[in-house]
Order: C-alpha cells, then structure tokens, then sequence
C-alpha cells in the first residue's frame, strides 16, 4: 500500500513517488487534480517535448527469437501528459503511469522524474 500524502495541498497517488515541491492548477495532474492512476509503468527517456503538457518518451525492450536463440532489442514510443508542476524537460529518465484517456493517443502520464 501507499504512504499517506506528504505535507501541502496534494493528494496520495496511490504509487510510491515523491510529490512536487510545486504545485500547479492542472485538472489533469495526479498530484493536485482529479486524475487517478492504474495499470502499467514505464521508466523511459524523453525524447521530444515540444507539444502543450505532452512527452514522448522512449524506452528499449528485448525480445527473444526462440528459432535462432537469440534476443533482438526493440524500442517503443509512448506519448503522456506533463504536469506543469513537474518541469520536465527532453533528455530527463522519468517514471510514467497508465491512466484513463486524456487524447485520442495519450493514456499515461508522468508522475516523476528520475533524472534530470
């Protein structure tokens, strides 16, 4: 289970992250709005940012070849929504979290940044 929220006006998320140390009036933010998380979560590297509260982040994954007993490396491509408490910028590792839809392609959003 979760730790109880931390101090200040935010929520518990319901996953083990810290919280922003800003906040911010984003409906669509898990910290301080109404959007509940569940499902998968990624860790991946922003690779493009230049959309309104949208990343895309990138991650590699390896997939075996039982026929030839090897492994071939993959990558995918996920868009989610950027909180603006968050200040994430192209080049950060960040965590992301399945969520309900908030666009036609995006259905995660991030909730921490790992490295800046």
């Amino acid at each position: 289970m979760a730790q109880p929220a931390a101090k200040g006006n935010g929520k518990d998320v319901g996953v083990e992250v810290a919280m922003p140390s800003t906040t911010c009036t984003d409906k669509k933010c898990p910290f301080h709005g109404t959007l509940k998380l569940h499902g998968r979560t990624f860790i991946g590297k922003v690779i493009r940012d230049i959309f309104h509260k949208t990343l895309t982040i990138e991650f590699q994954r390896t997939i075996p070849i039982r026929k030839y007993e090897r492994s071939e490396s993959r990558r995918s491509r996920i868009k989610a929504h950027a909180p603006s408490c968050m200040n994430i910028k192209k080049g950060d590792t960040v965590k992301i979290v399945e969520t309900k839809p908030i666009s036609k392609t995006k259905t995660f959003v991030a909730v921490e940044v790992i490295q800046q």
